[in-house]
């Protein structure tokens, strides 16, 4: 097995371009090119198809492509597993959040995280809950934290936190000034919400489904600043994590609409691949978000 072939093989198929694998690797172009021939000598296979204008990869090359990710992903585990025999916990972590745990749960886990052990790297990426379930299932990153649901049986999923949703609007609002809000109240309203992928706005249109609500409008923004900077201007309502609003209300910028129903509760999960959850930065990061009150 040829590891410096398989790496080749790997940033190429990502990069899409020779050039730019040969810099990416530092090393040169006809080297690149001698280790994708060798591999496709040895599988009896073309594993991309050459143009002048682009370089396409084959559906052998992509089955070459998620075993080759899956072999280095067991090797960085072994690395960790053996540093675990050394009770040194080192290295990169990598994890995917979606967008309200990404940006107001996330931070005070890395620093809960960097206290406890501080020769961990973190590289953070922030998405929906779909685009966070696609990077754990393609071991794109060792672990995610997602605010919706997920039904695939795939991944190890474990749920770490309870989180009341409100619906909120801006002070001026005519709901904003009752005391009690029924459902009917929420008729005919111009609703701004995450785009489709997005735990809350897979929650927003259970709510809507399940109370028979008829919006006048609704708005997708996938930013949670966006939607209230927009409802702090009196452009509609929104249903919001509390923690995302937490401020807002404090500064009586948003108003949370005293609803006559039960809260709106929902479970934040970590998601890992079954490769990567007993890696050893993965265990002492649950270990932290355990610790969470």
């Amino acid at each position: 097995m040829n590891v410096d072939a398989f790496r080749t093989f790997l940033t190429l198929a990502e990069l899409k371009s020779f050039t730019k694998t040969a810099q990416a690797l530092y090393i040169s172009q006809p080297s690149v090119s001698m280790h994708i021939r060798s591999l496709e000598k040895e599988l009896n296979t073309e594993l991309f198809i050459r143009s002048p204008r682009k370089l396409q990869i084959t559906p052998t090359g992509e089955l070459l492509y998620e075993r080759i990710k899956q072999l280095f992903s067991i090797y960085d585990q072994t690395v960790e597993d053996i540093l675990e025999i050394q009770q040194s916990v080192q290295g990169e972590l990598s994890i995917g959040a979606s967008f309200t745990i990404g940006e107001y749960i996330v931070p005070s886990l890395i620093k809960n995280m960097q206290t406890a052990y501080p020769d961990v790297q973190f590289h953070i990426t922030i998405g929906n809950t779909d685009e966070i379930i696609q990077l754990v299932q393609q071991l794109d990153v060792d672990l995610g934290l997602i605010e919706g649901q997920t039904s695939s049986k795939d991944l190890h999923v474990k749920p770490f936190m309870e989180d009341e949703l409100f619906i909120v609007a801006a002070p001026s609002h005519p709901l904003s000034t009752k005391e009690t809000v029924l459902i009917d109240d929420l008729q005919d309203q111009v609703w701004i919400s995450r785009e489709e992928g997005s735990g809350t706005r897979e929650y927003l249109s259970h709510l809507i489904r399940s109370n028979g609500l008829r919006p006048k409008s609704m708005f997708s923004i996938s930013s949670n600043q966006a939607i209230k900077e927009s409802i702090i201007e009196g452009m509609g309502l929104s249903l919001m994590s509390k923690h995302v609003c937490k401020r807002e209300l404090e500064q009586n910028l948003l108003t949370k609409l005293p609803l006559d129903k039960e809260p709106f509760t929902r479970t934040f999960s970590s998601i890992t691949s079954p490769l990567l959850v007993n890696k050893r930065n993965v265990e002492a990061f649950m270990r932290v978000i355990d610790e969470l009150e």
